[in-house]
């Protein structure tokens, strides 16, 4: 549980039992197969040991008993990149007029989605729902219709790259695989950017004038990590680096750890977007929101631009975090983040 002097974060019990009993730890067990691994510098070694295998990357795992090789992968991450450029590169990609009051991430989600994927069909744009998220199944059930539908787009301007992938799929394995890499590849990016922007709601509002939006968007990824944890199946190149390390260990490197480390952060449970003034984040240690430098989320460049958008319309229109809301839920899921964090206008947002 981590207190402000307004709100409370209550994270799930889990996460909270992981900070409680092994912050500051560099190597823990977790399970009889499973080493937790907290410390800069062993997670460190351990990253840079070997390259993340196709299982182990959350966002190109085989897909419908597809391999997705690093080609494919980087491929996709350039395509979705062309549609993000381009809604940025609009005259006016958020207008001044534009309200982005409610509730938060989800709110902050449908925006995005029209912003970045804009006229792509209904079939397409579904897959953006978060409800999704509930059960894999609604996923699966999604694709197989969508890819079976009758009178598919035809390729062409009108439609996101992204989208053009499954125009143009001539069979109906292909247009379900183009819907699978539509919801890995343009899903994330939404879903990261939403919940990036409310943790530094959460976290952090009202902020100082002189912050700057990058810097408190690194501190909220500081204290809520988009991946709380790294999977590293057991391989013999771990053992080697860490006797403690079995050969049958999976290693779990856990960033939420890390980056509430005592020994490398001062003050560690506070937000002080001020500690990024003159820092890397891409050098600093034991800082990895977007995985190690060996190997970092393709999606980075993608996030922080939409991020800052957002965070800079939201700061220079005057929402402010309903005075009423003392807690927020942090769930246990994959992209770690605030549940619902109430945004409005000061006059507005008296009481949730």
């Amino acid at each position: 549980m981590t207190r402000t002097s307004r709100r409370t974060t209550v994270l799930a019990p889990r996460l909270q039992a992981l900070l409680d009993e092994h912050l500051g730890k560099d190597l823990v067990r977790l399970e009889p197969d499973t080493i937790g691994i907290a410390g800069a510098e062993l997670s460190d070694r351990i990253l840079a040991a070997r390259r993340a295998t196709e299982t182990e990357r959350p966002t190109f795992k085989p897909l419908h008993g597809r391999s997705i090789s690093k080609a494919e992968a980087s491929s996709v991450m350039r395509t979705i990149g062309k549609d993000v450029r381009a809604a940025l590169e609009q005259p006016d990609p958020l207008p001044a007029s534009t309200d982005l009051s409610g509730p938060w991430p989800i709110t902050g989600h449908r925006f995005l989605s029209d912003l970045v994927l804009r006229d792509d069909p209904y079939r397409l744009r579904i897959l953006m729902s978060r409800t999704l998220e509930i059960d894999p199944r609604l996923t699966w059930t999604t694709i197989v219709a969508g890819a079976a539908l009758p009178r598919r787009p035809a390729p062409g301007p009108r439609l996101t790259h992204l989208a053009n992938l499954f125009a143009e799929a001539r069979t109906y394995d292909d247009r379900r695989y183009a819907m699978g890499i539509y919801r890995r590849a343009a899903a994330p990016v939404c879903f990261t950017v939403s919940t990036l922007v409310a943790n530094a709601l959460w976290l952090g509002s009202p902020f100082d004038d002189g912050a700057s939006n990058r810097d408190i968007l690194f501190e909220a990824m500081r204290l809520l990590p988009p991946s709380w944890n790294l999977l590293r199946n057991r391989s013999p190149e771990y053992p080697a680096v860490d006797d403690r390390i079995g050969d049958g260990d999976d290693l779990l490197m856990l960033p939420l750890l890390t980056h509430r480390d005592p020994a490398l952060w001062d003050a560690p449970n506070e937000f002080r977007p001020e500690r990024w003034a003159g820092l890397d984040p891409d050098n600093t240690p034991g800082y990895m929101p977007f995985g190690h430098v060996s190997e970092r989320c393709w999606g980075r460049h993608m996030v922080m631009p939409l991020a800052e958008l957002l965070l800079d319309h939201i700061r220079r229109t005057g929402l402010v975090v309903a005075p009423g809301q003392r807690t927020a839920d942090v769930p246990l899921v994959g992209l770690l983040g605030v549940k619902t964090v109430h945004i409005g206008h000061r006059s507005k947002v008296r009481h949730v």
